[in-house]
């Protein structure tokens, strides 16, 4: 089965931490589980035109323990993709209005 860019990139992550490294040209996005560091280069060069990839890193979150009253559950388990465009690229337009 041959995944798009779209099914690779779920969504871009925003917190304090990943708005202080897009100083240093990172940014962050929820991948697919089952995604690889080429598969996530290639997507992302892929949707935001112009980009070039110098290097990704990824971390698979567990799932965190939560009650609900008397229950028991667990949040899902995702994947992230911190990835570090290279000096000659062009940012990403969508984290732009956010720094």
């Amino acid at each position: 089965m041959n995944k798009s860019a779209y099914d690779i990139i779920i969504k871009p992550v925003i917190t304090e931490a990943s708005n202080e490294d897009m100083q240093n040209r990172k940014y962050t996005f929820k991948v697919a589980t089952d995604a690889n560091k080429v598969e996530i280069k290639n997507a992302v060069e892929k949707i935001f035109s112009g980009v070039k990839v110098e290097k990704v890193t990824t971390i698979s979150v567990k799932g965190k323990e939560k009650r609900m009253g008397y229950n028991y559950g667990k949040t899902a388990a995702w994947k992230k993709a911190i990835v570090k465009l290279a000096p000659e690229s062009k940012t990403i337009e969508f984290f732009d209005s956010l720094m």
